[in-house]
């Protein structure tokens, strides 16, 4: 067993076998910090962590000793006050050129001597400021040093201490795990010093010596690739509207249908049945309490004049997260057992997610023009995914072994879908439909922009007006709107 320990730290460890296996018999034996100095992790900093593969504490550590040593060449060697020096030749340039204007003027227009007089006498104020800070800067080159010298020796300090501990615990991990990469090879330790070497050097050149190296102060670019890349963009996106022409026009004409039959019957229908209908919807699906906040919530609406405005938003709103839902649920059930195309189906989510709604705007209006179908469809986009992601979620989270009884008992996999996995998920599916509306509702402002009006209009209005009270008041009643459907939606199930 001791032959077999031993050989297993010499596969790992590789250099001073003697010393490791010393050292990781001190570590282990107590539970506390102890005190363990590795002079060569020290004395090489990243390079000994990233030779051992340990790269996070690699990254960290370069990171701090490359500022620390900038800070010291910086101080001793580097060209500190170049900046203040160019700013003192611009301005003394400008000062040799209001002279110049200064002497015309007094031969040829004298009202104007007094101004350029105070210009110059500014200027050389400004002058004299920059003079100051040069000197200040000179001053302070030294003690740049002493905490570049400080902060490099707390480091290495930190290093050794720290080094044969953090090595014990990756040695523990690696027996019960050869797969980790135990590093500490000739590759691992030369890719460990050119990294270490390039990012400190160039580090050091272009803080320390700015302008030295020209192609550190912009990436290499030409504007050729821009343009080329724009324009290969907007030609995919022409050719693209022109042959999906019947496509676009096919989810126009259904997005539509949903909206006008939404808005016939929040608009059209009188307020007195649509706040009868909601209350009673509300205190079936949460109860009674809840309900009288949502009957006060729509009296806010009505009293301030918001109705027909929020009535609209319902409509958009709803529109989009019902379209969301009954897409979304059905393609979450449908990725839950099947990892491959969920595997391609979350890059994209991710892609919807995270893209600025102001940027796939602009493709949505290329495909479908302004207005309400567009910001439905941006919507969709925007508040769309996590119904799916949550939908997938639940259901992977169902027990295995209530699926197993239940198919011992001979359940079908409709039967298993209907009766165990969609009711032991309602609580995720719920909790990413709460999130579809939620994210709905806060494109309503964005799709405004659009044409697509509500409440949102009257927020944008606001904002170009700089007019407080509107603003407000909307913004709480496109708040009241998101609980109203909220509460209806999660009803007493709320998670």
């Amino acid at each position: 067993m001791v032959k077999t320990n031993s050989r297993n730290l010499e596969i790992f460890v590789r250099t001073n076998t003697d010393y490791y296996s010393r050292e990781f018999r001190r570590i282990g034996a107590k539970s506390g910090f102890i005190t363990s100095f590795n002079l060569m992790a020290a004395l090489l900093g990243p390079i000994w962590f990233g030779a051992r593969n340990i790269w996070n504490y690699a990254l960290a550590f370069l990171i701090i000793e490359t500022f620390s040593v900038v800070q010291i060449v910086r101080g001793s060697f580097g060209d500190i006050t170049k900046d203040a020096r160019e700013k003192i030749e611009k301005i003394q340039s400008t000062i040799d050129f209001r002279n110049q204007q200064l002497l015309t003027a007094k031969q040829n227009n004298p009202d104007k001597v007094e101004v350029y007089e105070r210009a110059i006498t500014s200027l050389e104020r400004a002058m004299e400021g920059y003079v100051i800070n040069i000197n200040t800067i000179e001053e302070s080159a030294i003690w740049i040093t002493i905490s570049g010298v400080f902060i490099l020796l707390i480091t290495k300090c930190v290093q050794g201490f720290i080094s044969n501990i953090i090595l014990e615990r990756r040695y523990s991990e690696w027996l019960s795990d050869h797969s980790i990469n135990q590093g500490m090879t000739a590759n691992h330790f030369l890719l460990s010093f050119i990294f270490t070497f390039i990012i400190m050097f160039l580090s050091v050149i272009n803080y320390s010596f700015p302008g030295y190296l020209v192609f550190l102060d912009q990436f290499p670019t030409h504007p050729d690739i821009r343009i080329n890349s724009i324009n290969f963009v907007e030609s995919s996106f022409d050719l693209a509207v022109v042959k999906g022409d019947a496509v676009f026009t096919a989810i126009t004409i259904g997005i539509r249908s949903v909206l006008d039959f939404l808005e016939l019957l929040f608009v059209t229908t009188p307020w007195v049945v649509i706040v009868t209908a909601i209350v009673v919807l509300t205190a079936l699906s949460a109860g009674v309490k809840t309900a009288i906040y949502s009957a006060a919530f729509l009296s806010y609406m009505g009293f301030l004049g918001f109705w027909e405005k929020a009535m609209t938003t319902l409509a958009l709103l709803g529109t989009a997260a019902l379209l969301s839902i009954v897409i979304g649920i059905p393609l979450g059930v449908f990725c839950a057992r099947r990892y491959r195309f969920y595997a391609i189906i979350r890059p994209i989510m991710d892609f919807m997610q995270t893209m600025p709604a102001f940027v796939f705007m602009i493709p949505v209006i290329a495909f479908f023009g302004t207005g309400k179908v567009a910001a439905v469809i941006i919507t969709m986009i925007f508040g769309g995914t996590p119904v799916v992601r949550l939908t997938v979620l639940g259901l992977r989270g169902v027990d295995e072994t209530i699926r197993e009884a239940a198919i011992a008992y001979g359940a079908s996999k409709w039967y298993l879908l209907r009766k165990i996995d969609l009711p032991l998920a309602a609580p995720s599916i719920l909790a990413g439909v709460n999130q579809t509306v939620m994210l709905s509702l806060a494109m309503v402002v964005v799709a405004s922009l659009i044409g697509a009006k509500g409440l949102g209009q009257d927020v944008l209005e606001a904002l170009q007006y700089a007019n407080v009270g509107q603003g407000i008041l909307a913004g709480v009643a496109i708040l009241f709107v998101a609980l109203i459907l909220d509460r209806v939606v999660q009803g007493r199930r709320r998670v």
